[in-house]
């Protein structure tokens, strides 16, 4: 399986993504350009962590108009996984593959900590390796994860089961303690929390690595069916 991580201007959670799919899952990856808009050698999209453009007007919004999300939609179209974290979440959200926004965390503050996760739906090709409501602990590290919508956008998110991942321990504000979701078809994800910075005991806990784990499983589930 080739995974590919996208690099925007600020980004700094890519090295930590590129060595969580090469150097623990064991899989190829490759750094793919903000400018690139070919995504076609590859079968998972990841966008990282950081500070593109330096959240410049709102997280992600500059990042959100680069020429790579026209191919990161057109990808998504296929049904082929993606994979937003943190920053990556939220320019999923400014670009339109995500419903919601997100705002300030509800204190003001950066918040930087090892947080308590309830896994919501497991039978998603993000979270199949979980057990429902499995209670896990990923770390955050955002100003803007305060993740918000209209009731009428939580009624149909939940309706769909698309809230995959809530905070046990709220840390933001989010609504209804959201930490990440997924789009109606389950092959875009969004999270706040860092599954990357999660992949090895030696860094407090690996509860990250069964989400990608997940994305491998799935696809060589799907890959020896059509081939």
């Amino acid at each position: 399986m080739k995974f590919a991580v996208v690099v925007f201007p600020g980004s700094n959670c890519d090295s930590d993504m590129f060595y969580a799919i090469q150097g623990v899952l064991g899989e190829e990856v490759e750094y793919v350009s903000h400018h690139s808009s070919d995504l076609s050698q590859f079968d998972a999209v990841l966008l990282p962590g950081g500070f593109s453009y330096g959240d410049y007007l709102r997280s992600g919004a500059i990042a959100s108009v680069s020429p790579i999300v026209n191919a990161i939609k057109d990808f998504a179209s296929e049904g082929k996984p993606v994979l937003g974290v943190c920053n990556g979440f939220q320019i999923l959200l400014e670009a339109g593959l995500l419903n919601g926004a997100m705002k300030r965390n509800h204190e003001l503050k950066f918040v930087c900590d090892t947080t308590p996760l309830i896994v919501e739906q497991s039978e998603t090709i993000f979270t199949s390796e979980y057990e429902q409501f499995e209670r896990i602990e990923l770390p955050i590290a955002h100003a803007e994860g305060n993740y918000d919508c209209d009731d009428e956008t939580l009624k149909d998110l939940e309706a769909h089961d698309q809230i995959v991942f809530r905070y046990a321990d709220n840390p933001n504000g989010s609504k209804a303690d959201i930490a990440g979701i997924v789009n109606k078809e389950g092959n875009v994800l969004g999270m706040m929390p860092h599954p990357e910075r999660a992949v090895e005991e030696i860094l407090g806990t690996d509860d990250g690595l069964k989400l990608f784990r997940s994305i491998l499983v799935n696809w060589r589930e799907t890959h020896a069916i059509t081939s």
